[in-house]
């Protein structure tokens, strides 16, 4: 018997592995830059208002290019634009770390998120494609969360040491190794797969219109740190990017081109619900990073590399759980390892709601970090699988860019909208207890978003079942296949 991974003789763990060490690195850069703040604004010269476009640019390219760059994988194949990407990425990392005034770290972090923009929804589209089933699946997106929670977590504690003992430029050029091996990985090892699908001309509106409001949108939230949300600035702002996607949602309504998206997609209620999902837990997520940083820097006191590996037991809980979700994947159904891992995670943030100002890590950090990160790695996995099944393969990198670009866009609301509340409740004295109210407020809130991404599980999600034993063994029959094929080779 054979697969689509036989032909050309590329195997499966190549590209398994190329985009395992793709991810990893986009992950790491969404958080490995936050602990080298301080140091960065000093060695440059940033401004305080400035220093927050090194996070701001990357997350502003990012989100807003993410259905351009999946449209692209399914239009003009996934593996070149995955190395398009990767080679962007890698020189857009080399040009930060060699940045010498703040417009160009500013402008390098800009060309990393459109670089990831392109390589993020390639890479786990080839994913999809080279596991459409069985446990080989199961197994290949267990180790894709791992590496991409790994990357996130890991970014905390490699960002600190970086920082400390090597300089903060080492937290951009850490990049160019990964990038360039990650490049040739998938030059050599992974498969061109079929002809594109190019029929009916490109909607080039509706990626301007796409793009421009998803920008625009990113933009506006991560500018409530400087105007409030009821400002004139941000209402404007969000209300002409509110124009501009609903231009774009009429426009693929009634297009005669190939469209950016197809709306109908919607319709298939795995891949709305585990968007649904993707936006919640990634507005947790992203804001659980930054106040633990602050609170174990600014309330107990700790130092940049100290505070780094602190974040080490959050980045092997998430491992620990991506491991248990993939045994686990054997027997129980995607939903319910979301719902389990929801409920986990969102008891955890509760636990961090609960943090003192005369407290300490063992006792108010250690305890809640085991259990949200377990938790948030039982729901990676399933959470991918979910999110494009049932979805035609000329379609798989869109689906992959819409999973991304939920997650984005969470990360960003969910961080200007926690910080907002937060900075209400510490108020016009930033004293240690004020700031640590501020923070628990936060995680508490945090909590409330998991808990009703789990409801989003089990209301949304259709009941599906586990491999069944029939998948496995002929998944087990065509690994089996593929490695008499490498023999003969």
């Amino acid at each position: 018997m054979h697969t689509i991974e036989d032909k050309g003789g590329v195997r499966p763990g190549v590209t398994l592995a190329a985009v395992a060490v793709v991810q990893f690195m986009v992950s790491l850069d969404l958080s490995v830059v936050n602990v080298g703040l301080p140091r960065i604004a000093a060695g440059l010269g940033f401004s305080a208002v400035g220093l927050t476009w090194v996070i701001h640019a990357y997350a502003l390219s990012f989100g807003g290019l993410l259905l351009l760059g999946g449209k692209a994988a399914d239009r003009y194949g996934r593996k070149p634009v995955l190395l398009l990407g990767l080679g962007l990425f890698g020189l857009a990392s080399l040009a930060g770390g060699l940045a010498q005034e703040p417009g160009h770290l500013v402008a390098a972090r800009a060309a990393q998120g459109v670089g990831a923009a392109a390589l993020a929804p390639a890479a786990l589209a080839l994913l999809t494609a080279t596991f459409p089933s069985g446990r080989e699946r199961v197994r290949a997106f267990g180790i894709w969360s791992a590496t991409n929670a790994a990357g996130g977590a890991l970014g905390v504690v490699i960002g600190g040491v970086l920082t400390e003992y090597a300089g903060w430029r080492w937290v951009m050029l850490v990049n160019v190794p990964m990038a360039a091996g990650a490049l040739a990985l998938a030059w050599r090892g992974v498969a061109a797969g079929p002809p594109p699908d190019r029929s009916g001309r490109p909607d080039v509106l509706g990626a301007v219109l796409a793009t421009a409001g998803m920008s625009l949108l990113v933009f506006g939230i991560v500018r409530t740190d400087r105007h409030g949300w009821t400002s004139p600035v941000t209402l404007t702002t969000l209300a002409v990017a509110a124009a501009l996607l609903a231009a774009f949602l009429r426009l693929e309504r009634t297009t005669a081109r190939d469209p950016l998206i197809r709306l109908s997609l919607f319709s298939n209620r795995s891949v709305a619900g585990a968007n649904a999902f993707n936006l919640l837990v990634g507005a947790a997520m992203a804001s659980s990073f930054y106040f633990m940083s602050l609170y174990l820097q600014r309330v107990l006191g700790h130092g940049a590399a100290l505070t780094g590996t602190m974040f080490l037991p959050f980045a092997l809980g998430v491992l620990a759980g991506s491991v248990l979700a993939v045994r686990l994947g054997y027997r129980l159904a995607p939903r319910t390892l979301l719902v389990v891992g929801g409920l986990l995670t969102a008891t955890g943030f509760a636990w961090f709601g609960m943090i003192s100002s005369d407290g300490a890590f063992a006792t108010d950090v250690l305890g809640p970090s085991i259990v949200a990160s377990v938790g948030f790695g039982l729901c990676l996995a399933p959470l991918v699988s979910i999110a494009t099944a049932g979805v035609a393969a000329r379609e798989t990198g869109t689906a992959s860019a819409l999973l991304n670009s939920s997650r984005q866009i969470g990360a960003s609301l969910g961080l200007a909208a926690l910080g907002t509340a937060a900075q209400h409740r510490t108020g016009g004295v930033p004293t240690p207890r004020a700031l640590n109210d501020g923070y628990a407020l936060a995680l508490t809130i945090g909590a409330v978003l998991l808990t009703a991404a789990t409801l989003v599980a089990l209301t949304v999600l259709r009941r599906t079942a586990a491999p069944s034993q029939a998948e496995q063994a002929e998944q087990a029959e065509q690994t089996d296949d593929r490695d008499l094929l490498t023999v003969r080779d």
